[in-house]
């Protein structure tokens, strides 16, 4: 697929990303489902589309809970559909994801539902932006509306990643390829925010979401810079990867600093890889000890994937016991069962 393929371009970049970074610093509306259970404490689609002034602050309409975190995956596991894999990891984790994340082309793509979605889990949609200036000049005005009401009309909570790792240097609509002006991002943003807010497109909450790491590490070109305002922001997410061996604080506490005391943190874009025998584990084991030590981060998200074009990466946690079982203790810790 064209959007695996420029997926696969973006892990790429990020890897050498990642080397410079070292240097420079269940179940379908009410049908129970044999072998998975639901975590104590779980939140329901009515309580995340809660629409008080609390949720309003803390994750619009999907709600964030201090200390427990919702988990979830992008699944896209070899010969196996979406509803085969999602039915895979519920067999081996015991559990439903609570976030299921797609990615949406810019255009030519309008799903009316996602049947293959549990009914109970929230939809995360990453959906890839364009040139700024066809967003800033109102020439895609109609075409973004037209989304809107595709998603308002879907009735169930989504966190919109839209127009993701902004600070890099492999999307059309980053920095690099946009006159080196973070200013026409959040011009963009915030013009196709007052649009998502008149079409009525209420049970979508805005994830903003850079790399952990800027390229190029440039003054103009710092995360900050990009940053739309409060106002049009419902959770601040991140992507990283252990590709240089990084930590998870090395990864995402950067983020964590600038936004946690406002934002609810979603690490929307993550997984590991492994660097030898059992490495993959131990580092699934650091990242659950860092979720659990940072109550600002209400929500991770696995990029669970063998089949990416362009990385010979395999970001699955199954690739060996050791390091399903590390995951499986994660992800049915207290600390996920948001």
């Amino acid at each position: 697929m064209e959007l695996e393929q420029e997926e696969g371009r973006g892990l790429a970049r990020r890897r050498v990303l990642g080397l410079l970074g070292l240097s420079a610093l269940a179940v379908a509306t009410g049908r129970a489902v044999a072998g998975a259970s639901t975590p104590a404490g779980a939140t329901t689609a009515l309580d995340l589309a809660s629409n008080s002034a609390t949720a309003a602050a803390w994750g619009g309409a999907v709600r964030y809970r201090r200390g427990r975190a919702m988990v979830g995956s992008y699944l896209s596991l070899h010969g196996r559909t979406l509803t085969q894999s999602l039915a895979l990891r519920r067999r081996q984790l015991g559990r439903d994801q609570r976030i299921v994340h797609l990615y949406y082309p810019w255009s030519d793509y309008y799903p009316a539902a996602h049947p293959e979605v549990p009914a109970e889990a929230v939809l995360m949609i990453s959906w890839k932006g364009t040139r700024l200036s066809r967003i800033n000049s109102g020439a895609s005005d109609h075409h973004i509306a037209k989304m809107a009401r595709l998603m308002a009309d879907m009735k169930r909570p989504i966190l919109l990643r839209w127009g993701w790792e902004m600070n890099g240097n492999w999307f059309a609509w980053d920095g690099v390829h946009n006159a080196k002006k973070p200013a026409l991002y959040i011009k963009a943003w915030r013009r196709m925010h007052r649009i998502f807010r008149q079409q009525g497109a209420t049970n979508v909450a805005w994830v903003w979401a850079p790399n952990w790491n800027s390229g190029p590490d440039v003054s103009w070109n710092k995360f900050q810079h990009y940053y739309p305002g409060d106002a049009y922001v419902d959770w601040v997410g991140v992507s990283g990867y252990n590709f240089s061996k990084e930590s998870p604080k090395t990864l995402f506490s950067p983020i964590v600093k600038a936004y946690g005391k406002r934002k609810p943190i979603i690490l929307a874009e993550t997984a590991a890889v492994g660097h030898g025998p059992h490495t993959k584990a131990r580092w699934i084991k650091k990242f659950a000890k860092y979720v659990s030590a940072t109550p600002s981060i209400g929500a991770v998200v696995w990029f669970d994937t063998d089949t990416q074009k362009g990385t010979r990466r395999n970001f699955r946690p199954d690739t060996d016991a050791e390091s399903l079982a590390a995951y499986r203790a994660m992800v049915r810790s207290s600390r996920f069962s948001g």
